[in-house]
């Protein structure tokens, strides 16, 4: 398994265009078997979820065509099957999957999800709604077998405005007879792009962006064209880079609003930025103030830029904290930061964080997706080399970030699993 070594020291200066969401992708991609005509996504990102995916797409029968970022799914001959355990426990989202699925072919069988260990993420929602919906759904040896014969509309209540559920069982009353109504629903951003792509294959849906979704059930929708929007949560993680490395970076090809969240805790902490139509940046070149954050469901602070901004406040000036509201382990960062030369600990769902003057080069190890991104964001300003293993949670979000990071002006580069453990026999 490769490793990255970065060496620290160099302000990241330049334009970074930012890809194709991958949490937006693969919220669309779980609800291509809803489709019957052929589906066209521009803007796919091209990481490793999105690649799951599309095999488990494939191994239901649907032809996928990619070139570059545009790929076209033809449905046409979908059908059941039963999925490679393996396969569906690498990526959470392809539970997703299962509603669509048996909308479409009245059943369904798949693996209990995986996805990076951040915490309890309970399918509860997704069960109760979609037996709501009149699904019969039973967990047998590991495997949720699904029977959707005589579903139709209802309405669904969500204790907690989760994005997931919103997104799974919308899609799946896209294709379920009679009206339904998702109350308490996320919000989300890739909520809202979700809605958008099945309006365009033909779904009739109304209160999207709101906590009141309504769902008209059609017999059939169709296909058509939809350009994935640009990944919010790593057009931060590159603004923080800028930050943390007293840089000067413009990301581009965004929508603003969803970054305020993020750039209005950075002017708390001193540091400036300014936006534009489709574009903002962030610049410094000092050590920020310290601050508190609390991540929130959207328009709030996202958990997803949670461990990164944890990298920024190690070397603020005073005492952070950081309560995360969203998942209960979601501190898989905060060792590895120590091992680096921050004061870091975590007292229950809350990180504190006194910053220190410098950080120093170490290896460590991701142990999920942001708590990589986080430690990228660290070796960018730590003092020496750091090495970085497990680096397949970060190609999980984040597309050709060694190439991104090089354009900047950083110091990074990926290293065979051969080359590491020959210099590094013991670690």
């Amino acid at each position: 398994m490769s490793v990255l070594k970065i060496t620290g020291g160099q302000p990241l200066r330049g334009t970074v265009e930012i890809q194709g969401s991958k949490n937006a992708a693969l919220a669309i991609l779980s609800a291509i078997p809803l489709a019957s005509g052929k589906v066209t996504l521009r803007n796919l990102p091209d990481i490793s979820d999105v690649k799951t995916k599309v095999d488990l797409l494939r191994g239901y029968g649907v032809v996928v065509e990619i070139n570059g970022g545009t790929a076209t799914f033809d449905t046409s001959n979908i059908h059941h099957w039963e999925p490679d355990p393996e396969l569906v426990r690498k990526i959470r989202t392809g539970f997703y999957m299962l509603g669509p699925l048996i909308a479409r072919l009245g059943k369904a069988k798949l693996p209990m999800p995986g996805g990076c260990k951040i915490g309890a993420r309970p399918v509860d929602y997704h069960i109760r709604g979609l037996s709501i919906l009149g699904a019969v759904v039973e967990l047998v040896g590991g495997n949720y077998l699904a029977d959707g014969e005589g579903m139709k509309g209802g309405e669904i209540y969500l204790d907690t405005p989760s994005a997931g559920a919103t997104q799974h069982l919308m899609s799946t009353a896209c294709l379920v007879p009679g009206i339904t109504t998702i109350q308490n629903a996320s919000s989300e951003p890739e909520v809202v792009a979700l809605a958008t792509f099945l309006e365009i294959i033909g779904a009739r849906i109304e209160g999207v962006g709101t906590s009141s979704i309504t769902v008209y059930g059609k017999e059939e929708l169709g296909g058509g064209e939809f350009a994935i929007p640009a990944d919010r949560i790593q057009a931060g993680t590159y603004l923080l880079a800028a930050a943390i490395t007293g840089g000067d970076i413009t990301t581009t090809g965004i929508l603003p609003e969803n970054q305020t969240a993020l750039v209005s805790k950075l002017a708390e902490a001193g540091i400036p930025s300014e936006e534009g139509a489709d574009w903002v940046r962030v610049w410094s070149d000092g050590r920020p103030n310290a601050i508190k954050v609390r991540t929130m469901p959207y328009p709030g602070f996202p958990t997803d830029i949670q461990q990164p901004m944890a990298a920024l406040l190690t070397i603020a000036k005073g005492t952070s904290t950081i309560e995360e509201t969203i998942y209960e382990s979601r501190t898989g960062h905060v060792n590895e930061l120590v091992r680096m030369g921050a004061k870091v600990s975590s007292e229950g769902r809350t990180t504190v964080i006194e910053g220190v003057e410098q950080l120093s080069g170490a290896v460590v190890e991701a142990s999920d997706l942001r708590a990589g991104a986080a430690l990228c964001l660290a070796g960018l300003v730590a003092n020496g080399d750091t090495y970085i293993k497990n680096v397949h949670y970060i190609d999980r979000g984040y597309q050709n970030l060694e190439q991104t990071i090089q354009g900047l002006g950083g110091t990074i580069e990926r290293i065979s699993a051969a080359e590491w453990e020959k210099n590094h026999p013991v670690t």
